[in-house]
C-alpha cells in the first residue's frame, strides 16, 4: 500500500506540473479528485487481489467505445474496499463517471466528464432532428477522410459547436463522421501534452492514449490520431472509429 501511495503522489505531482492544467484552474480542485482516483484505485487493486484478478466493473456490450467500456460498478466496491463512492462520482451526484482503462495489463482508474459527455449527446440530438428534415447530414468542410465540420449555420447555432476540454480547459470543436456520430477533436490537447512533455513520435503511431496516460481523463469521443513529419497531432485517416 505505502509503494501504492507513493507511486500516486508522484505521479499527481508530474500531473500537476505537466499537460493537464490551464493557470486559471485551482490547485485544490486539482488535488480533491487526484486524491479521489488514490482512493478509488487502491479499492481496485484490493477488489482484485481478493477476487482471483477479477475486477469491479459494469457489463457493457462489446461494441461500446473502448474508453467507455470498463466503467466501475462502486456496488461492489462499496462498503467493503471503500465507505462509498468519491464525491465527485456520478453516483454521489458529481460530474465524473470512474471507468478502467488497460484492464489487460495494468487496470488503471480514470475519468470521464460527464457535463462534456452530456453536450456531445445533446449535439447528436441536434444533428439527428436536422438529418430527418433534410436527409444528409449537416457537413461543412472535410477535416480528414470521413470527417467533416458541423455548419453552425445549419444547426442554428451562433458559435461553431465546441465543448469544453476537461484536460486543458480550452474550447474543442465538434465534428461528424460519416457514421453520423459526433467527435471532439483532441489536436489541440494532444498538441499540449507532446511539447511540455518533449515527446517524439513515429508518424504512424496511434496516440490518442497519451492523454489518460498524462492526465486523469480518457479522451471520450475520440477519433484515432497519429503525428506528421513535424509532430503535429493530424487524423490518423480511415481510422475513425469512436473511442
Amino acid at each position: 500500500m505505502n509503494k501504492l501511495k507513493m507511486a500516486v503522489i508522484t505521479a499527481a505531482v508530474f500531473l500537476l506540473s505537466g499537460c493537464l492544467y490551464p493557470e486559471a484552474k485551482k490547485t485544490e480542485n486539482q488535488v480533491s479528485y487526484q486524491h479521489q482516483l488514490e482512493q478509488v484505485q487502491a479499492a481496485v487493486d484490493e477488489f482484485k487481489k481478493a477476487n482471483g484478478g477479477l475486477l469491479p466493473i459494469q457489463t457493457k456490450d462489446m461494441k461500446t467505445p473502448i474508453y467507455q467500456k470498463y466503467p466501475i460498478d462502486f456496488k461492489r466496491l462499496a462498503p467493503r474496499y471503500m465507505e462509498e463512492p468519491p464525491a465527485s462520482a456520478y453516483e454521489s451526484g458529481g460530474t465524473y463517471q470512474y471507468v478502467l482503462v488497460d484492464v489487460e495489463n495494468k487496470p488503471t482508474v480514470k475519468l470521464i466528464d460527464l457535463q462534456m459527455a452530456e453536450k456531445i449527446r445533446d449535439m447528436k440530438l441536434r444533428v439527428k432532428m436536422y438529418q430527418e428534415k433534410h436527409t444528409y447530414p449537416p457537413y461543412q468542410d472535410v477535416v480528414s477522410k470521413g470527417l467533416f465540420t458541423l455548419d453552425k449555420t445549419k444547426l442554428g447555432i451562433k458559435e461553431p459547436p465546441s465543448v469544453r476540454s476537461p484536460v486543458s480547459g480550452v474550447s474543442l470543436p465538434l465534428l461528424i463522421g460519416a457514421d453520423g456520430d459526433i467527435y471532439a477533436d483532441y489536436r489541440v490537447d494532444l498538441a499540449r501534452c507532446l511539447k511540455e512533455n518533449k515527446k517524439t513520435v513515429k508518424p504512424g503511431t496511434e496516440i490518442q492514449d497519451i492523454l489518460w496516460k498524462d492526465t486523469p481523463f480518457v479522451p471520450v469521443f475520440s477519433v484515432k490520431y497519429t503525428v506528421n513529419e513535424k509532430q503535429e497531432p493530424v487524423f490518423l485517416e480511415s481510422k475513425t472509429k469512436q473511442e
